[in-house]
């Protein structure tokens, strides 16, 4: 985009801009192009968010199996048919401006819009251990998928006890020649089946009650100092990769003003998925609840998009008392 088109979208009015390009984000961008809303997404990256880092899906309604990238395909195609506009940038923040909001990108474009949904995912937590960012990306990842196939017929360790954990563990399964899961309690979070499924193969090790303390290795991940949270003995792994999954921290950071949040960071909405700032909704992996699935984030946008549309009428209607 040159700068002269810059200057034309600055001009632009908005329905709707969606922060977010993950599940939360197309749907939400599906039923607000269908409503005939001029609706704008704004991703970092590619459509598709945490989908394009997910190997199997089998838990969403209508796919016995499916690959994220390909669930994610078929979001976004389906979206863009209905006339949702997709853009890629860096959203830095997004403010109240008259009635409406500003949404400023990295990049430059500032969108100007009546209404905003935040969609926009989290960042995975870190261990925050020695030698985890000095061998972040030669060994340390938080990607099974992205970086699986570099540890063929190697022995690597996942970090975790949740959905993520046994999903991305079962699929390193097929490159490693082993997989420890470490998780810091006796009992996992994941889903009963990926459970099932993980005690199953072979290739996957438990090491239960323990925590990672430091990752090291000369220029390569090539052991781990594992401890033992109830009696303190201290091992040392000897490890090739060391993929962790212990969760998220929400994108909410984009907003310049105070949004309420439960006490992890994520955001706070009524059963419209507005935030306490009326015109702004939240939606997905960025909103406080009890589940973080697929499903989960496609309901919640939905629901988003259905408001931010009657939002936006009440406006208009009560806009044309005033004038009347």
């Amino acid at each position: 985009m040159d700068k002269g088109q810059r200057q034309a979208v600055n001009q632009e009015l908005w329905d709707v801009i969606i922060v977010g390009g993950g599940p939360a984000g197309l749907t939400a961008g599906l039923y607000a192009a269908r409503a005939n809303l001029h609706a704008l997404l704004v991703e970092r990256l590619l459509p598709g968010g945490e989908l394009l880092n997910t190997d199997i899906i089998e838990d969403y309604p209508g796919f016995i199996s499916t690959t994220g990238r390909e669930l994610a395909e078929l979001m976004e195609q389906h979206a863009t048919k209905f006339g949702l506009k997709i853009e890629q940038g860096t959203v830095q923040r997004v403010s109240r401006d008259d009635g409406g909001f500003i949404t400023l990108t990295e990049e430059g474009p500032t969108y100007h819009s009546k209404t905003v949904i935040l969609t926009a995912g989290g960042t995975p937590r870190k261990l925050e251990v020695p030698g985890e960012e000095e061998l972040a990306g030669r060994g340390v990842s938080y990607c099974a998928v992205c970086d699986g196939p570099l540890f063929r017929d190697k022995e690597v360790a996942v970090i975790g006890g949740g959905d993520s954990a046994f999903q991305e563990g079962l699929y390193l399964t097929r490159h490693a020649s082993k997989v420890h899961i470490v998780h810091r309690r006796d009992e996992f979070r994941a889903q009963p089946i990926l459970q099932d499924k993980a005690k199953e193969n072979e290739k996957i090790n438990f090491v239960t009650n323990a925590v990672v303390d430091e990752i090291g290795g000369e220029k390569n991940v090539e052991w781990a100092k594992i401890r033992n949270v109830k009696d303190g003995a201290m091992q040392t792994l000897p490890l090739d990769g060391v993929f962790v999954f212990i969760g998220f921290t929400p994108n909410v950071g984009m907003f310049d003003e105070h949004l309420d949040h439960d006490e992890q960071g994520f955001l706070i909405t009524n059963d419209r998925m507005e935030t306490r700032v009326p015109g702004l909704y939240a939606a997905g992996d960025v909103r406080t609840q009890l589940a973080r699935q697929i499903t989960t984030a496609v309901g919640d946008a939905t629901t988003a998009a259905i408001a931010a549309e009657q939002y936006i009428e009440d406006q208009a209607f009560k806009a044309q008392r005033a004038r009347a």
